[in-house]
């Protein structure tokens, strides 16, 4: 088992952030193109507790070497299968995801959280992910940790773009929501003054 681990800081509330998590995968995220589509499979808010538990299936275009794709076999489409968990009460934003495209050769189990960032919990957010990656191919060690170490330096470079277009995503959420604010306050305004 190799496993990958990232932190960052986000220059963002937790607020703006577990509401963009949602838009991760949109059009303005440029560095997210082998996303194919994001299908929310179910999603219930838990009485006892007021978190909010989505279910999605992730179809994405398959990003793997080619020596591995000829070892393993299957096409060029992967999907993951992701439970996230929003926790408003202690500003916590939970998701688990698992490879389902070839899960009986390679198990990649992802953890992201979001919470506000011990320096400044107002205005910034905190990101952490770790994934372990196994390979389940048996006896054969060499090409085993072959898998494990192709897969990590993947996932390496996929975070790095992940958390390039996730800031993209964050910058226009602040954009488009700030001139919603303003054309909100501007019409009251008006309401105000014809009143």
């Amino acid at each position: 088992m190799k496993v990958f681990a990232s932190d960052c800081t986000f220059d963002y509330s937790w607020e703006e952030v577990s509401t963009a998590n949602w838009r991760k995968y949109c059009p303005w995220n440029d560095k997210s193109p082998h996303v194919m589509a994001v299908d929310t499979l179910s999603r219930r808010i838990e009485p006892d507790t007021g978190i909010l538990r989505t279910e999605r299936l992730i179809t994405c275009q398959q990003n793997a070497p080619q020596w591995v794709v000829s070892l393993l076999g299957g096409g060029t489409t992967s999907h993951v299968y992701e439970v996230s968990y929003v926790d408003p009460a202690s500003k916590k934003v939970t998701m688990c995801s698992t490879n389902l495209t070839w899960s009986n050769v390679l198990s990649v189990r992802e953890t992201v959280t979001y919470q506000p960032s011990k320096t400044d919990p107002s205005r910034k957010t905190d990101f952490s992910q770790d994934a372990k990656i196994t390979a389940l191919c048996g006896g054969w060690q060499k090409v085993k940790a072959k898998i494990e170490e192709a897969s990590v330096e993947r996932f390496r470079e996929n975070a790095k773009r992940g958390r390039e277009g996730f800031e993209a995503v964050l910058e226009m959420s602040r954009r488009v929501f700030g001139e919603q604010r303003e054309l909100e306050l501007r019409q009251q305004q008006q309401q105000q003054m014809v009143a």
